[in-house]
This record gives C-alpha cells, sequence and structure tokens, in this order.
C-alpha cells in the first residue's frame, strides 16, 4: 500500500502542528492569517475529539517566531505543555526530542501541518516519507510568505509521495460516516469553518 492509498484513519494517525507561532504566521502571504488559525486550530479539535495524537512543535519562541497561539493551549493543554520548543532545528525530525514523541504516538500514519509550508512543513514532510511514513499535509493550515513558494513547496512534496489536503478534506475523511459518533463530532468542528454569512 503506497502513501497515495493508505487509508487515514482516527485509530491509526498522529497530527503533527509545526511551528503556528503569531511571528512565523505573519510572514504568509499566500494566505489569511484568520484563514489559517482557523484550520490549524481546526486540526487540533480534530485531534481532541477523536483522541488522535497531537504533537506540537515551536522555534525559537523568544525571538521574532514568537509564542504558539494560545488557543492551542486552549484546546490542548497537556499537548501544549509537552510541545517540543527547538532552538533552530529547520527540520523538526533533526530534533531527537520531536523525532521521539512522533514515535511515541505508536501511529503509522502522519498528518502534517505547518508555518511555513515552503520552509517548517516540506523538510519533516520529506524525511517521514523517506522513514516510510504515509504522510497528508494540510496545505491550507500553513501557508509560505508568496504563492509562487507555496506552490513550489506543495509540488516538491506531492512529487516525493505526499498526500496533499485542504482541513475540510481531512475532517471529512477523519470523520468516514456523518451519522456515526466520530462523525457528529466532526460536523460541529467542519461547521465552524464555513462563511458565516
Amino acid at each position: 500500500m503506497t502513501a497515495q492509498t493508505a487509508q487515514f484513519t482516527a485509530d491509526n494517525t498522529a497530527i503533527l502542528l509545526i511551528d503556528h507561532q503569531v511571528g512565523t504566521m505573519g510572514w504568509v502571504g499566500s494566505i489569511s492569517f484568520d484563514e489559517m488559525k482557523a484550520n490549524a486550530l481546526a486540526l487540533a479539535k480534530a485531534a481532541k475529539a477523536l483522541d488522535i495524537p497531537l504533537v506540537l512543535t515551536s522555534s525559537m519562541e523568544e525571538y521574532a517566531q514568537g509564542p504558539l497561539l494560545a488557543e492551542l493551549a486552549e484546546i490542548a493543554p497537556d499537548e501544549f505543555a509537552a510541545r517540543v520548543q527547538r532552538q533552530g532545528v529547520v527540520n523538526a525530525f533533526d530534533d531527537e526530542n520531536f523525532a521521539a514523541a512522533v514515535k511515541a504516538t505508536g501511529r503509522s500514519h502522519l498528518i502534517i501541518a505547518g508555518v511555513t509550508n515552503d520552509v517548517c512543513t516540506v523538510f519533516p514532510t520529506l524525511t517521514a516519507l523517506e522513514a516510510g511514513y504515509p504522510v497528508q499535509v494540510v496545505a491550507d493550515a500553513g501557508g509560505s510568505p508568496a504563492k509562487i513558494a507555496d506552490e513550489i513547496a506543495i509540488r516538491r512534496m506531492d512529487k516525493a509521495g505526499a498526500v496533499i489536503t485542504s482541513t475540510n478534506q481531512l475532517l471529512a475523511e477523519l470523520a468516514e460516516n456523518w451519522t456515526t459518533e466520530k462523525g457528529s463530532k466532526m460536523i460541529g468542528i467542519v461547521m465552524e469553518l464555513l462563511p458565516q454569512n
């Protein structure tokens, strides 16, 4: 079974949120801050609702990158407290604490979202693929300084074997069936993402 055909479920998947920091998110120009934030928080909510392991990491919070989104501490307080705080390591998997945290989830499939896609997302995704993990990259829960940079990063990850997805698409995939208990938990999160007219 290849990364392209592997089924991602709440039982075999871990969610990795990489560097959703207020400073770094402010550098993104390929998607609006508010949309990117809402999508990242939806992934954290889905992880908690479906009991999916959630690994959080940040880079140099005391510098321009700033702290992780405060809402993550409200949604996932334990995971926020246990976040891996890297000091300048670009590829999160090169940090032994992050690599250990991912391995400790015991999950065979990885869902990855990061800021920025062209730095913080692409390199851990390539490493995870090389290690044999099926990977889905939630492209709209991250972004890059320019649209062309985002497109190039997404193309690189896709070519390497990652499944590129959107937040809404992923939530529906994890729900599997809207009429189940799992599906009903996902509906509320999906509804929060819909445009309010």
